[in-house]
């Protein structure tokens, strides 16, 4: 699309100006605020064009102007400036992954942690793929009088995961060694992705004993490694969506927690490219109904140029694009050289 330079000015107007505030914008508004050297009428007309080009709605036969969601992507596609952050902000982000985080879970909950409270959005942060590392370490811990053990297997993504499960009365913590020593010399060092229930049935038949409670092992192992390919989601600022005017309708709020809280719809509308850099998907450009009212904005982290997760947010259309670019920008590159030192 081919606009001339007012018109652009105007649009850009518009949008600031409903980003800042949340209300119609009138032409009055914009010639009393953003100094564009041209008549309030002359505007308006401008407005009715940018309407006509599908730039801009009214929501109301007497209100002013909103941007529609071409209107957005066109704002963000060619007019935002970027919004650099400030050495104080900068310095910010930096002190936070200052902290002593040796697993990498603690390292994506600060990264959502950093992303709602610099942006207030609702923030997520998605885990490499472990089905593209192997296992490192199984470990069965006994959790004495309480007849339970635990389970921890370490990957090379650099992923604790854990699981706790009862312990027969004629399995002794001597037999759990057994267990897990002959874990670790079948098992260390396998891909992830081979990891399959074949593999773990052909060593369920190598062990003599207890043969019962080790297949119920195999199967917590399988469950507790084998995500079929899911990252782990880190979520945070959930309630940031309670705090813009735009979700204030019961129904639609209730709509967006509801699909906050499904991991499944989530890696749908921030895991569903593979691409590097970052996205942004606006309204209805979102596939999902429930959220054709908001924008989801996702970038990349990797670590020696692989490519492993994402991190990402999600608010209003009604966002400050440019700062909320500005923040992931800058996480992402943090979190890529934190990660760089865990797995390097």
């Amino acid at each position: 699309m081919r606009m001339d330079e007012r018109k652009k000015r105007i649009l850009a107007a518009v949008i600031q100006d409903y980003i800042r505030t949340g209300e119609p914008v009138g032409s009055r508004t914009v010639a009393r605020r953003y100094n564009l050297g041209v008549s309030p009428a002359t505007i308006r007309n401008e407005m009715a064009d940018l309407e006509e080009l599908g730039l801009l709605e009214q929501p109301h036969t007497s209100a002013g102007r909103i941007p529609s969601d071409y209107g957005y992507r066109y704002f963000v596609d060619c007019l935002m400036a970027p919004e650099e952050l400030t050495p104080e902000e900068q310095e910010y982000v930096r002190l936070r992954y200052n902290k002593k985080m040796m697993e990498i879970e603690q390292v994506l909950e600060e990264t959502a942690k950093i992303i709602s409270q610099m942006t207030s959005y609702t923030a997520i942060a998605l885990a490499p793929n472990q089905n593209q590392g192997f296992l490192e370490q199984v470990e069965i811990v006994p959790i004495p009088l309480k007849s339970k053990a635990l389970l921890v297997a370490i990957t090379s993504t650099g992923m604790v995961e854990h699981k706790t499960f009862n312990v027969p009365q004629d399995v002794t913590s001597e037999d759990l060694k057994r267990i897990s020593k002959f874990l670790n010399a079948r098992l260390q060092g396998i891909a992830i992705e081979e990891l399959c229930q074949e593999v773990l049935s052909d060593i369920y038949q190598e062990l003599e004993g207890h043969r019962e409670f080790f297949k119920g092992i195999i199967e917590l192992l399988r469950q507790t490694i084998l995500i079929d390919g899911y990252e782990k989601i880190y979520l945070d600022g959930t309630l940031n969506i309670l705090s813009q005017p735009e979700f204030k309708d019961h129904e639609s709020l209730k709509r967006i927690l509801t699909f906050l809280e499904q991991d499944a719809a989530l890696r749908r509308i921030f895991g569903t490219t593979s691409s590097k850099g970052l996205t942004i998907k606006i309204g209805q450009e979102n596939k999902e109904e429930c959220i054709d009212k908001c924008s989801v904005l996702t970038i990349s982290y990797s670590v020696e140029g692989k490519l492993m997760g994402k991190v990402g947010l999600l608010g209003p259309t009604r966002m400050q694009y440019s700062r909320a670019v500005s923040v992931l920008q800058c996480v992402a590159d943090s979190l890529s050289r934190v990660l760089q030192k865990i797995y390097c």
